[in-house]
């Protein structure tokens, strides 16, 4: 885009404007458009070396104006963003903003950013004084000196958690000489290792698998809020005598303010006890004594550019306004004190701030009077035009590109691509006029010259001074960032482990041998000089079972459906009562994969088409897609193409939560469908959802020759007529409709792709019908149940399924607060969204009260449009519900969960959960996916009832629910929660009973060996259990917290592979250091009873001086080979006695039992093989 910009050169006031900036004079341009604003600041950015600043009205204007310099820079111009002040009482409130905010402050300040954007809020809104950051932020450098004390003192001063392991942002961990930490600063958090108190490594790691990803040389650490009250010029001490002194001025006077001086108490009480205080920005003024806005952080010397300075004052105006309302609520409540209300930088106060910096005025109308302080040296009125996108008209484009030949003018036309350019350039032929293909742009059009290149912009502009014109063919979007190619992931070891890092004394686990019991305590036992962990499980009766910590892998947390516990039953040790159990649960099993097995067997059979590879109109509908695809679209698209193009019929399932992007993979399906001359159809549970199709399909498909139709109670009864018409005779490529697509009046001419959205919500009679339709054609199921990842392993044998589970790109933050419910509070919040147009979410979940509650907001708040929507009105009722909301025209809808999986409604961005300590972690966080869909601020309030006595459950819930919001970690419990409601949609409620009876991940052991066993496969050799005489634990020195030990002990006891060992060991010493002696002998264990296993051995025991191994089965002839070996002659015997053949190793005198049955092993292996 360089000769873009540096066209400008030829309009007469842009050199004028370039001289008066360098010589630091401020300078007024108008008469110029919004496209004509950012074209001159791309160049200004260009040719000049000074930082630059520029001020928007609005968060729209200012991604307007983000997203046009984008296109003229190729790079993304940070927008500061505004924040929520946290003057309520909240248990905690997430702080994601707030460190965006500051990182790009710093940055701002330190150099680091060359060209920033401010809206008036974000601008204005009082902040952490520019030194202050400065003294609390700190580099972390390889090679210097640093007392780990001070460090975490500094650490804790600026707001940052200690824990065990970091997550989220605001968290650090201390292990031994390793410092682990989380800094607002950074996209990931830093490990770094001390060798004494010098930083000897450092380097970046990933939050949710602990290992190392890459090193670095230094890092910053910021302050992970902006309001620290440790910040204090006096530190904490210092907060709370200022405190204590607005308390006794407030006693003092005649009419004492009773409220106000009770929070001015309880909030001292809070500072003195050192415990969380998340409302701390009620003392800004109190802790940073000095007023600073982000207008101090911009450094000398930098060119401010003001946007529309008469929408500028409006929005100050306005910013003024708004903030006073909101603090006098909180004034006559007594949360806030009169002297502490400066929280905001008013219009005359920011002009005062412009006095002797350099300024640049954009406005589309002269006559503003500009600032006292900051007069505009040189005034330069022009002439400039905005003019609009063609869309697909290319003879509008050549009837234009006439004209501006005749007029002598340069012109450039820039085309979203190189063959629509070719296809311009060729009607242009047809009509007369000439012009050249210019890609890459290199030269400057002349005068009367036209020039085709490739690029994109929202608008033409035109200079008429200069001759000079640039034209925007393209109704084409351009990407909005480089493509990726899809990553090859793993299930990593810890992946498929979870479910063992949060299991706490009294949770119910399963024991693969001896059933349901109860988990008490790890204990560490020290047998014949070696010490050793158990686990220490409870059964019925008094009944107790030790478990070494090398076996954990046959101990499995106990995940039933819904987490109803008191009904379940423990077993009793020695009764034949589990075997029982688990043996009904196995032929269930194994009923549904022969099920499975069969039906899928059926459909390979079927003679399908075969989709040719894909065409360039394929490739150019994909690249039309405005936004990066995740590395999951791209391996569900790569899978989906690749069952097209065989000529077996596809039958995907497709899953991923609303939002994730389905629609876009099925999309593309339907283009490679229809480019083979087939026709697509998407079938959907109800009218909205079709609608919403509907209008996807119309925005993605626009300039290309593809007729779509829809099929709902939407339409007429003469629009469904002829569309049922156009779709017998195959002028609808593409149909989208509700049930009323299996009626059997629809008749396709030639239907290649069935695309089945939700297919659970269909009834038995309707399945029927989807059988004989898609007989011979590819089915594309979509589903936004999560379906496990462990689920999805045990039936990947059997059904061809694809899951997207990660959540696209630049999602925006959800502000998150979890706090008491006070109806004043949320009320407040109700109002602000719907005074900026948008809509909330109210979640009320229980039905009997629920028009209660609508009728409680509506007296509360007059004139508020409220609807409800719950899982007992009927279909039409809710639809109507839905529509009327994606409509806008419900401000909020008081609802039950049944939004959950529901419709994408960006307008909808505020969120309220009454009860939230009732719900799952995982249900809070697909609730919490329901905000914060597009480019606004979102925001969630978890409340629960004031002053109420929480269970202990809902208290673990809570706390959990709270690091969640804080720091986004704690998910792993978020994602085992969540496996278990996809499995029960999944399995049907036959088989989710016997879930329920042996937990669910025994069912799935169970499920995937009788998955093999259909399949004619082997099934798997049952694992060896093994307790051999020496030292194998973890030692609580080496690492402190329970629930860390028991993880590595569940993944150590999962090693199947020198490979798994290896890299298991690798996370250990990134993690914790070098390891003892007892977990290098944990993982040698593990490797040993994996190739026991190969050799048929079920268990290896000491007992004294002798090793006792288990077999499988009886193998003479490996046994005679193996006693005639001359190390082992006398020391092996076979043991008559035992229930199973089981052979005695002598151990020899001075080497340990572990060395010796390796060893020993290794020898029986290579006797069987021969």
């Amino acid at each position: 885009m360089n000769q873009l910009l540096s066209i400008l050169n030829t309009v007469p006031e842009y050199p004028l404007l370039l001289e008066a900036v360098r010589k630091q004079h401020s300078a007024a341009v108008t008469g110029i458009g919004q496209i004509n604003c950012s074209h001159m600041i791309a160049a200004l950015r260009q040719d000049t070396a000074a930082p630059m600043v520029v001020i928007c009205q609005d968060d729209l204007a200012a991604r307007r104006l983000q997203t046009e310099l984008k296109d003229f820079l190729g790079q993304l111009v940070p927008i500061l963003p505004n924040r929520e002040l946290t003057l309520y009482d909240t248990a905690v409130v997430s702080r994601a903003w707030e460190q965006k905010r500051l990182r790009q402050l710093y940055d701002l300040r330190t150099g680091a950013v060359q060209l920033q954007i401010f809206t008036w809020e974000s601008m204005s809104q009082r902040t952490m004084p520019p030194d202050t950051l400065l003294r609390a932020a700190f580099r972390l450098e390889i090679g210097a000196q640093y007392s780990m004390e001070t460090l975490s003192q500094q650490l804790t001063a600026s707001g940052y958690t200690r824990c065990g392991m970091v997550e989220g942002p605001g968290q650090f961990a201390v292990r031994g000489g390793i410092l682990d930490v989380f800094s607002p600063a950074a996209d990931r958090p830093v490990r770094a290792e001390f060798f004494g108190d010098e930083l000897d490594t450092m380097g970046f790691f990933d939050p949710a698998t602990q290992r190392r990803t890459e090193n670095v040389e230094s890092v910053t650490v910021l302050p992970v809020g902006e309001t620290q009250p440790k910040l204090h010029p006096e530190g904490i001490n210092g907060l709370c005598d200022d405190l204590k002194y607005l308390i006794s001025r407030q006693k003092r006077r005649k009419n004492i303010n009773e409220a106000l001086i009770k929070t001015l108490e309880k909030d001292l009480e809070k500072l003195e006890n050192g415990t969380s205080f998340p409302a701390a920005d009620r003392y800004m003024g109190l802790i940073y004594p000095e007023m600073a806005t982000a207008m101090d952080y911009i450094p000398r010397g930098a060119t401010v550019i003001l946007c529309d300075q008469g929408n500028l004052k409006r929005a100050a105006r306005s910013r003024t306004e708004g903030i006073g309302m909101q603090l006098d609520g909180l004034l006559q409540s007594g949360l806030l004190a009169g002297e502490l209300c400066d929280y905001v930088c008013q219009w005359e106060d920011f002009c005062g701030q412009l006095q002797g910096r350099t300024c640049v005025y954009f406005d589309s109308f002269g006559g503003s009077s500009y600032p006292e302080e900051c007069r505009p040296k040189h005034l330069l009125p022009m002439t400039a035009k905005q003019l609009p996108s063609y869309g697909s008209s290319l003879d509008t484009a050549v009837a234009d590109l006439a004209h501006y030949q005749r007029m002598e003018f340069a012109t450039l036309v820039l085309c979203g691509s190189r063959r629509r350019a070719e296809m311009l350039q060729e009607m242009i032929g047809a009509k007369g006029l000439g012009a050249m293909i210019a890609i890459p742009l290199s030269v400057c059009p002349q005068l009367g010259q036209i020039l085709l290149t490739d690029g994109t912009l929202p608008y033409g502009m035109e200079y008429p001074n200069a001759k000079l014109a640039v034209l925007i063919e393209g109704q084409l979007i351009a990407k909005t960032e480089t493509r990726r190619k899809p990553k090859k992931t793993g299930a990593t070891n810890r992946q498929k482990l979870n479910s063992f890092t949060d299991l706490t004394p009294g949770d119910l686990v399963v024991h693969e041998n001896y059933g349901i019991g109860r988990f008490v305590a790890m204990e560490q036992i020290r047998i014949d000089g070696a010490t050793k962990d158990y686990i220490k499980l409870a059964y019925q009766g008094s009944d107790t079972l030790f478990v070494p910590a090398t076996q954990l892998d046959l101990v499995s947390k106990y995940i039933g459906g819904g987490g109803e516990e008191a009904n379940v039953r423990l077993n009793k040790i020695g009764s034949d009562a589990w075997q029982k159990t688990k043996t009904k649960a196995r032929k269930a099993a194994k009923d549904m994969a022969a099920e499975l097995i069969q039906l899928y067997a059926a459909r390979k059979r079927q003679e399908g088409f075969a989709f040719a590879a894909d065409s360039p109109w394929q490739k150019e509908f994909e690249d039309n897609f405005p936004y990066p695809e995740t590395d999951d679209q791209l391996r569900c698209i790569a899978d989906i193409k690749s069952d097209m193009e065989s000529p077996t019929p596809m039958d995907r399932l497709l899953c991923g939560d609303v939002g994730f992007g389905k629609t876009e993979v099925a999309l593309r399906a339907v283009m490679k469908a229809i480019m083979d001359g087939k026709q697509a159809a998407i079938l959907v549970p109800t009218t909205v959802l079709a609608q919403q199709h509907y209008q996807t399909a119309l925005a993605r498909f626009r300039g290309f020759p593809v007729n779509i139709g829809v099929l709902s109670r939407f339409r007429s009864a003469t629009e469904q007529k002829r569309t049922l018409q156009n779709l017998q005779s195959g002028s609808v490529d593409l149909i989208i409709g509700t049930h009323k697509l299996l009626q059997k009046s629809v008749q396709f001419k030639d239907l290649g792709l069935l695309i089945v959205d939700e297919e659970q919500r269909f009834g038995v009679s309707h399945k029927e019908r989807l059988k004989e339709i898609s007989k011979g054609v590819d089915v594309l199921t979509l589903s936004a149940t999560p379906i496990p990842r462990t689920l999805n392993m045990a039936l990947s044998g059997i059904r061809d399924m694809s899951t997207i589970e990660a959540p696209p790109q630049d999602r925006y933050p959800v502000q998150t607060f979890v706090m008491e419910h006070h109806n004043a509070i949320i009320d407040d919040a109700i109002r602000r969204e719907v005074e900026r147009g948008g809509q909330v979410y109210y979640l009320h979940n229980r039905t009997e009260t629920i028009d209660q509650c609508a009728g409680s907001l509506r007296r509360r708040i007059p004139g508020l449009s409220v609807a409800v929507a719950h899982g007992q009105m009927g279909e039409d009722a809710l639809g109507e519900v839905m529509q009327a909301m994606v409509d806008g025209e419900i401000q909020v809808l008081v609802c039950t969960t049944i939004i959950e999986t529901g419709l994408d409604i960006p307008n909808a961005n505020t969120l309220i959960i009454e009860n939230a300590d009732r719900f799952g972690l995982s249900q809070l966080h697909q609730l919490r996916g329901r905000v914060g869909r597009s480019t606004r601020h979102a925001y969630a309030y978890f409340t629960y009832k004031p002053d109420k006595n929480l269970t202990e459950i809902a208290e673990k819930r809570l706390s959990a629910i709270r690091d969640f919001a804080e720091f986004g970690s704690g998910f792993k419990i978020a994602m085992r929660d969540l496996e278990i409601r996809g499995a029960g949609n999944l399995l049907g409620a036959e088989q989710s009973g016997h879930m329920m009876r042996v937990g669910y991940d025994m069912y799935l052991k169970l499920l995937d060996e009788a998955v093999l066993e259909e399949k004619g496969e082997a099934p798997k050799a049952p694992d060896c259990t093994a307790d051999l005489n020496v030292t194998a634990n973890v030692d609580p020195d080496y690492v402190s917290r329970g629930e860390e030990r028991m993880d590595l002990y569940r993944r150590m006891a999962a090693i199947r592979s020198q490979e798994d060992a290896d890299d298991l060991l690798d996370e250990i010493i990134d993690r914790y250091g070098d390891p003892p002696k007892g977990v290098l002998n944990l993982i040698d264990i593990a490797l040993l009873r994996a190739r026991a296993r190969l050799a048929g051995i079920r268990d290896i025991r000491q007992k004294a001086g002798d090793v006792l191994f288990a077999l499988n089965d009886m193998d003479f002839d490996a046994i005679s080979l193996l006693c005639a070996d001359p190390d082992y002659k006398n020391r092996v015997q076979f043991v008559a006695s035992a229930k199973v053949p089981t052979l005695k190793l002598k151990l020899a005198a001075g080497v340990d039992s572990l060395r010796q049955s390796k060893i020993f092993i290794e020898r029986y292996l290579k006797c069987v093989e021969k």
